[in-house]
């Protein structure tokens, strides 16, 4: 599938016609630019109104291109973001089952959605806002997907990180902690590397601590997890202590209820984050589909304007995508320019040399024919 595609629109000659410029087009591209794809754009016979209404609508166009064209994009990342951690294999997206590159190229005017008859400004504005609703949709839905994603995470850092902070309860047996009316067991968590200063010292920090109590439970990279019996009355001290000495004493509350609400809640937000993930990919396969088809409704709506503007009434044009290589676009330039007609080259060249008049639409880029891009990615 090419990623870049030209929409282009030529004039037709009084003594021509749409099909013979057509067939010279073909022509001319197979013998010269041969490995450049190139479709008819079938844009129907639109409302044109008034002269100032079209200079009007003109000079919005480009800036609600590059609104429809972002939205696009966002959704397109999301569903790469969303394919990837589902690990599903990249898909091609489609416009009613149609792959999105055949859409293009295959274009058909949805007349039931957008009646020809209807005022350009009323097309575009509905486009527009239909695309406005779309993108406000999918900050909802990203957002709900990134909350539980975040609360997951949380969980999970609490699992998964250091000692420090993760949480203690699946590493910590009920045998290991000693609960009595006069005795109570601490969890201590020692650097890595002050081990032997822990085994060596715990039992003086304080008074009343119960020898040789002290048992290690885990450790990883960075610290050790050890327990420390002692009596009740003297727990407050013995922190304080165990902190000027740098071992961090862990609150901890050994509750099978509460582990295993714990565990209920982690079981849960999986559930939740893999339903929000897997509906949050298929709407977002729907509506890459509905905004790729409003779009490309409205570069037909922009070709068709921009021609009327640039080659006058009644509308007389030729209008095509095609997808030049990288290496082909000055040939196909060239080709596209030497259909133009001597008098249209003419005047836009030397509007182009002394300054140029930048294009309708806000294009940067003046030829003496009708073009934009359109980026698939």
């Amino acid at each position: 599938m090419a990623n870049r595609y030209w929409a282009v629109s030529l004039p037709v000659e009084r003594v021509s016609s749409p099909s013979a410029l057509w067939s010279r087009l073909q022509e001319s591209i197979s013998k010269n630019a041969f490995d450049t794809p190139l479709y008819r754009f079938n844009i129907p016979n639109l409302r044109v109104g008034t002269l100032d209404s079209l200079l009007a609508l003109s000079d919005d166009l480009l800036k609600s291109n590059n609104f429809i064209e972002g939205v696009s994009q966002k959704i397109r990342r999301q569903i790469e973001d969303l394919e990837r951690v589902s690990g599903v294999l990249s898909s091609s997206l489609t416009v009613d089952g149609v792959p999105v590159d055949s859409y293009l190229t295959r274009f058909v005017w949805d007349e039931a959605k957008y009646p020809t008859m209807s005022p350009l400004r009323e097309i575009v504005d509905s486009i527009h806002g239909q695309i406005a609703k779309i993108e406000d949709d999918l900050k909802v839905r990203v957002a709900e997907y990134n909350n539980v994603r975040s609360q997951l995470n949380a969980i999970n850092r609490k699992q998964a990180g250091s000692l420090a902070v993760r949480d203690l309860s699946n590493l910590v047996k009920p045998q290991d902690i000693i609960t009595s009316e006069h005795l109570t067991t601490l969890l201590a968590i020692v650097s890595k590397y002050s081990q032997k200063d822990w085994l060596s010292s715990y039992e003086g920090l304080t008074s009343y601590v119960v020898p040789r109590s002290s048992k290690k439970l885990y450790e990883d990279n960075e610290y050790a997890l050890y327990t420390v019996t002692l009596f009740n009355r003297d727990a407050d001290n013995f922190r304080t202590k165990a902190r000027e000495r740098n071992f961090q004493i862990r609150d901890f509350e050994s509750n099978p209820e509460t582990q295993e609400t714990r565990k209920q809640e982690l079981e849960k937000l999986t559930q939740d984050l893999e339903s929000f993930r897997s509906s949050l990919l298929q709407w977002c396969y729907t509506s890459y589909g509905e905004v790729f088809s409003s779009w490309m409704h409205f570069c037909a709506v922009r070709v068709f304007t921009e021609s009327i503007l640039r080659y006058g009434l009644p509308p007389s044009f030729l209008s095509v995508v095609l997808s030049p290589s990288v290496k082909s676009e000055k040939k196909v330039r060239s080709i596209l320019e030497g259909l133009c007609g001597n008098s249209n080259s003419t005047f836009w060249k030397s509007e182009e040399d002394g300054g140029g008049m930048g294009g309708f639409a806000g294009d940067t880029d003046a030829y003496p024919y009708v073009s934009f891009t359109i980026n698939l990615i």
